[in-house]
């Protein structure tokens, strides 16, 4: 970063709600340009002042893969606001945040929207190789004889259709495999990750019955009746107790595995963004930021390995950059993909043995968990892919300022042993 500040405004998410439940009629392009016209006039944005949106998908839909341009263009924001599409998996709208800030850090952009968006109740569907050759040919084809040809050579199964792969293309492994994998490898205990799911939903339900989301969540009117309205994430458990999570089967390993549907992030569909300016324009129309990009960085590490482990290499670079140690930092928002990465994230910042694997003289630091994820995580609130990120800077930004406190340091893990770690400050 140059000493161009880049301030974060402000922010906004729809409910994040269970696949194929409330927002089942709603494509990932709906929730975006919902959330990002419901942004603009909550916060009386000039839609004019805005020079670039960023915006990204993890899972991409088939019919409108630029969506960052496409959510500009329904939103009606002016055509002339710049926009790209960016994919880093579950640290997507980490990346639009880091993208927006990079134009206003160099001049290029005085005011950016950046932000995710994902349907996982309406996932791409594809067809087999060798349906898709013979309906090209087909297509070519100039009679009906010649357009029945190319299916007489395919079997029962070519016509079966092909969901959007789960597991990681070097590995074969699934995201729980590899939460599995981590859980024995760096023995993480049953007991330790429904500890971890059940504080976050008690956190997450705590934070709602204080109204803490209020500002944070908005409320859509849900086609194609409109007489629901969405205005509360349907996946907290209120009544969750540790009886309950330690009942639940493993899903991954059925035999010996610790890993389960109650430990784990759920599908979720949903929406979040923010607006970002420079230090100066927000001076200058009259806005009170909530808080100020400190530093970041990205890491990655070799997902045959440590899959979920990205943060617990991200995380030193970004404190690193910010001139910070970890016992700096006052509040920690860190990305609940599983429970079982979660705790081995918080192990290897402890571990002299892997600052060591890093090159490090001296480990990370324990991580206080009255300071970690207080308002609950991704296990609870659930986790729309490419929203995530979004969701917890500002949800981090928003209890600083509650609490009064001036530091924060925010993770993610993503696929191919991806990580993502951002520092925020308030003053």
């Amino acid at each position: 970063m140059s000493n161009r500040r880049v301030a974060i405004i402000g922010g906004l998410r729809t409910p994040f709600v269970k696949a194929n439940t409330v927002f089942n009629d709603l494509t990932a392009l709906d929730l975006g340009r919902i959330v990002v016209q419901e942004l603009v006039q909550r916060y009386d944005l000039d839609p004019h002042q805005i020079d670039e949106l960023v915006f990204g998908q993890v899972v991409p839909s088939l019919t409108a893969s630029s969506i960052a341009r496409e959510v500009v263009l329904l939103s009606g924001l002016p055509r002339r606001i710049e926009t790209h599409t960016v994919m880093r998996a579950c640290a997507t709208s980490i990346q639009a945040t880091i993208d927006i800030a990079r134009s206003i850090s160099a001049g290029t952009a005085e005011v950016g929207i950046a932000g995710g968006t994902e349907s996982m109740s309406d996932p791409p569907i594809f067809t087999s190789r060798p349906l898709a050759h013979a309906l090209v040919s087909a297509s070519k084809a100039k009679n009906l004889p010649a357009r029945l040809k190319p299916f007489q050579k395919l079997n029962a199964r070519d016509l079966l259709p092909v969901p959007p792969a789960i597991a990681e293309y070097s590995t074969g492994m699934s995201m729980g495999d590899s939460a599995e994998k981590m859980a024995k490898e760096n023995g993480i205990s049953r007991l330790e990750q429904d500890q971890i799911s059940l504080s976050s939903h008690q956190n997450a339900a705590r934070a709602w019955k204080a109204g803490y989301f209020k500002d944070e969540v908005m409320s859509v009117p849900v086609p194609p009746r409109y007489k629901e309205v969405a205005d509360t994430d349907n996946l907290v458990r209120e009544d969750s107790t540790l009886d309950a999570l330690t009942a639940l089967k493993p899903v991954f390993d059925r035999r010996y595995g610790t890993v389960t549907a109650g430990n784990s992030s759920p599908l979720t569909d949903g929406a979040a963004a923010l607006i970002l300016m420079s230090e100066e324009k927000a001076k200058a129309l009259g806005y009170e930021p909530l808080g100020y990009l400190k530093a970041y960085a990205f890491a990655a590490t070799d997902p045959a390995d440590q899959l979920l482990q990205g943060p617990a290499y991200a995380a030193p670079l970004a404190l690193d950059r910010a001139g910070m140690k970890l016992s700096d930092i006052e509040l920690i928002d860190m990305h609940e993909a599983f429970a079982a990465q979660i705790a081995s994230n918080i192990q290897a910042f402890a571990s002299k043995a892997f600052a060591s694997k890093l090159g490090r003289k001296a480990a990370l630091g324990e991580v206080n968990r009255e300071r970690l994820n207080v308002n609950g995580g991704s296990i609870a609130l659930g986790h729309p892919f490419a929203a995530t990120g979004a969701r917890i800077i500002h949800q981090s930004l928003r209890e600083l300022k509650r609490r009064n406190l001036a530091t924060a340091l925010v993770t993610v893990c993503a696929q191919g042993g991806q990580g993502a770690a951002v520092v925020l400050e308030r003053a």
